[in-house]
């Protein structure tokens, strides 16, 4: 299996990278082949703009979606963007590692998402969406910590249900684009647990990776 983990946290000593760490290392250990787009790492460009195009079709009005189409048609995008585009291309499953930011990722993987979901190459210009999505038959999951507890994201509580704060993210990004959906993995409020708990919660992460292909999709 090809797996392409994109990761978008800025401390490597942080538990979130320890997260990625135990998925790249689970999936090595079993002859995967697993790729990592570390996007602070990477200085990943997070802000569309013309040098994203080797080639304007019209450079004196800037109309971003119209511009991914065109570069679509002959891979006219920037290096980095090409790059990216190529990684998902190949990849089974795609892990999206990152801390909740503000009810949603942070602003270097949404730049991502922005830049490398671009139209004419993962929707649009006679592409399909959702059910007939470009990625249709990928694995799409979201592995996250957070920084309130787990009572926090309940129904009822005071951040409101998990699941319809990553609507938007499950649905809106990699549902759209026909990928399955797998239910996240949720790390709550690891700043304020026990290094045993961080532990246990590796291990649990470790064995949901273990069983993916027993877990069913999200459905939407």
């Amino acid at each position: 299996m090809n797996v392409l983990i994109v990761h978008a946290h800025h401390e490597p000593a942080s538990f979130n990278s320890a997260l990625k760490n135990k998925a790249f290392g689970l999936f090595t250990s079993k002859g995967d082949v697993v790729q990592v787009s570390d996007l602070y790492k990477m200085n990943f460009k997070a802000v569309s703009d013309a040098s994203d195009f080797k080639e304007l079709s019209n450079p004196n009005y800037l109309k971003y979606q119209a511009e991914q189409t065109n570069a679509s048609k002959d891979m006219l995008f920037s290096d980095d963007i090409a790059a990216e585009m190529e990684k998902l291309l190949w990849a089974d499953l795609i892990i999206f590692n990152f801390p909740l930011w503000w009810f949603s990722v942070p602003a270097i993987l949404k730049g991502w998402v922005d830049r490398v979901f671009a139209m004419g190459f993962a929707y649009g210009g006679g592409k399909g969406v959702y059910d007939t999505g470009v990625f249709k038959g990928k694995k799409g999951m979201l592995c996250i910590t957070t920084g309130g507890p787990e009572a926090t994201y309940l129904e009822g509580g005071r951040n409101g249900n998990i699941d319809k704060i990553l609507f938007h993210i499950n649905h809106g990004m990699l549902y759209f684009t026909g990928m399955d959906v797998m239910p996240p993995f949720i790390a709550y409020s690891v700043a304020r647990l026990t290094d045993d708990e961080r532990k246990g919660i590796l291990e649990k992460y470790e064995n949901y990776l273990i069983n993916l292909n027993t877990v069913k999709p999200i459905t939407f």
